[in-house]
Parts: structure tokens; sequence; C-alpha cells
């Protein structure tokens, strides 16, 4: 008899992994560079577990959006109105809007800052050039095709330019191994705090299940369930970036004692010792995450407001474009005004956070617990128990910052 082909399988296990990768491009922005180049530089490997921790926990919760992303037709919000009504739907829904438009500025600067370093340029310029090219990819008839497109060429660039950066940075197989050992350095809790709750995003998780259920009706699947999961390789991109930039910071930074405030700062700091495609390299990997955020964050913000307002969920719909524009244009605009992003709407998009991420973490366990939606996707019993322990930590991290709010 002869063989069948293999190259539809595996083309078939590869389209598989596409809202996996999308989900790390989402989360891995220049906020997570700036604070893992921190950890490294000031505390070396010794926090290195964290980011197996924070990736597992990650894991758990995106293989669950997916699940339910594959187990129903409607949407995440639709289930979470069916559930517990309108209120709590639209209470997600614009709180997720309001946290992705406050921190696009972020985002936007990221980009600018990167491609002023690489090109000694003005960074306004480049937030104005990189927030118009993103709202005209909106115009695009298939926009979410686009977008898989753009967030996987920008995944593997970043994995080629940190990976390059680590074996650049001939790190120590013997402090690596010592990272892994759980420790918590004096005055690295703030640090700690700030990673685990940006790595391990439940935002970014809830995400999966529109991006399975999208990737279902660009592929023109009846049923979601034929959308294979295949989160977890994506996840663990995010972790292998993460370690890549803390080890490089530990490497080159922390063993000369040498301190940044920005991942731009690291990128500078590599020149003097291994020349200048080091720092090219490395301010490339900056600009392919500042972009991937600034894309995927709208997305992702201006997608869950249609959703909680009734206006549907497709990314390629007209109206669900508006309010991903809408994104955009807001942190274009105040990244263009104030340069940096301003103290008063980092604590306003905190004081959001703490209320909605345990709303969205709760939302999730529950639905993915139900039987009556999940069917025979309905999360195991060891499912359970972790998710349970990373429900615990998503109401910790919620107290810490609410105590923060409230005493400083």
């Amino acid at each position: 008899m002869k063989a069948q082909p293999s190259g539809p399988k595996a083309l078939k296990w590869l389209n598989a992994l596409v809202p996996g990768i999308i989900t790390a491009a989402v989360v891995f922005g220049p906020s997570k560079m700036t604070i893992t180049s921190k950890m490294g530089a000031s505390y070396g490997t010794s926090l290195l577990w964290i980011v197996v921790v924070a990736i597992a926990l990650m894991a758990i919760y995106t293989g669950m959006a997916a699940r339910i992303g594959r187990a129903s037709k409607l949407s995440f919000l639709g289930l979470v109105r069916q559930k517990w009504g309108q209120p709590v739907t639209m209470f997600i829904g614009i709180g997720i809007f309001l946290v992705t438009t406050s921190f696009q500025a972020g985002n936007a600067i990221g980009a600018g800052v990167a491609m002023a370093e690489l090109t000694h340029t003005s960074t306004t310029a480049w937030v104005i050039l990189f927030s118009l090219l993103a709202i005209t990819m909106l115009f695009f008839r298939s926009f979410y095709k686009l977008l898989e497109k753009v967030m996987i060429s920008i995944v593997l660039l970043m994995l080629f330019s940190f990976v390059t950066t680590l074996v650049l940075s001939r790190p120590s197989p013997v402090i690596l191994l010592e990272g892994l050992k759980p420790s918590i350095p004096d005055g690295s809790m703030p640090l700690v705090i700030a990673f685990v709750a940006s790595c391990f995003s439940l935002v970014g998780a809830l995400y999966q299940s529109y991006l399975v259920q999208e990737r279902a009706k660009s592929l023109k699947m009846q049923d979601n369930r034929k959308v294979e999961d295949r989160s977890l390789p994506g996840v663990l991109l995010l972790g292998v970036m993460s370690a890549c930039v803390m080890i490089c910071a530990a490497t080159v930074l922390h063993t000369r004692g040498m301190a940044i405030v920005s991942a731009a700062d690291m990128g500078k700091s590599l020149e003097p010792l291994f020349g200048s495609f080091s720092t090219i390299l490395f301010l490339v990997g900056l600009l392919g995450a500042a972009i991937s955020s600034l894309i995927g964050n709208a997305t992702l913000g201006g997608t869950l407001l249609g959703d909680a307002l009734g206006k549907g969920y497709s990314m390629n719909d007209a109206g669900i474009k508006m309010y991903i524009a809408a994104v955009m244009l807001i942190g274009g605009i105040i990244a263009i005004c104030f340069g940096k992003l301003p103290l008063e709407l980092i604590v306003f998009a905190q004081s959001i956070t703490i209320f909605v991420v345990p709303t969205i973490g709760v939302a999730l366990f529950s639905v993915a617990n139900d039987r009556q939606i999940m069917g025979d996707l309905v999360n195991s019993g060891s499912t359970k128990f972790f998710a349970a322990i990373g429900l615990l930590v998503v109401f910790c991290l919620a107290a810490i910052h609410l105590q923060q709010l409230i005493f400083n």
C-alpha cells in the first residue's frame, strides 16, 4: 500500500499552534521585557524559577480557555452573559477595554523607542508611523489571517533575537541550574509580583478562547471541537523568551553591577562587550515585542468590548475593527502627547485590574468546570487543583495591589 503524504498532517499540526503563538506575542510586550531585564540585572539568575512557576500557571489557564473556545458556539463573554447576566459581562468587557487602552501608550512608546535607538531618529515620528500602520491593517478584508501572519513572523524574529543574544552572552550552566532553586532575595518581591502579574495574564489567557473560535471560522469549520488545542507550545515560547532576556541581563549586567531603567538600556549595554551587532539584534527583539503587543493588545481590547456590547466578536467585522482602532488611536495620542505612560493612567489601570482580573479568573474556572457547557472537555481533577492554586495567586496579587494603591 502506498504511504500517505505527511505534509498535510504536519501543516495541520503547525496551524494548530497559531492561537497559542498569538497569545504569547500579546503577553510578551516591552513592559515585560523591562521587568525581566531588571530581575536579571538586579538578582542574577536567582529568580529564574519564578519564570517556570508563572508559565505553568499561564499554561493551565490558557489551556482552559482554549477548551472553552472549542466546547461552545458561544464566545466566552456570551457564556458569562448566559450564566451571570449582562452586568457581569459589561464589567469584564469594559474593564478589559479600559485596561488595554491605558497600556496601549506604553506599547506605542516601546516600538518608537526601539526604532529610534536603531535609527538615531525621533521617537515621536515612529510612534505615529507604527500606530498608523497598525490601524491600516484593520482595513484588510481578512484581518485575522493577516494578524496570524504578522504575529508568527514577529515571534520568530523575537525568538531568533533573544536566543542569539543568549548564545553570545555564554551563561554558566551551573548558575542556570542554581536559578531553578526557589529563593526570594531581599528587596526582590516587587519585581517578582510585577513579573508574575504580567506573565500569568488571565486577560491574555481568556483571549485564547476567541482565537480558537476565530481560527475555526477562518478554516470554515462547523464544529469548533475540530480545532486542535496546541496552546502549550505558545506559552512555552513565552517562557523561553522571558528566560533568555533574564539570563542575558544576569550574565551581562549583574556580574558587572550595572543597573538599567528600561529594556532599551539592556540593548545598549551589550555593545561594549559584543559589538554593535548584538545591540541591534536585541533592539530588533524589543521592537518585535512592542509591535506585537501594539497590535495584539488593541485587538483584544476592541474585540472584548464589542462582544460585551452585543455587537459580535469576529475580528473581520467592521464594527469590531472600529473598537480595535479606538484602542490604537487613544494609545497613540497619549504616547505622542506625554512621551511616556502617565502615572495617573498607570494607577487607573491598576485599580481596574484589581477587580477585573479576579472576576475573569473565577469566570474561566467556573465555565471550564461546567460539564453542561464543556461536555468531555470539562476540567479534570488535576486541572481543577492547579487552577485553584492559580486562582489563589490571582487573589493574593489583587490584595497586594490594593494595599499598594491605598497606602502608597
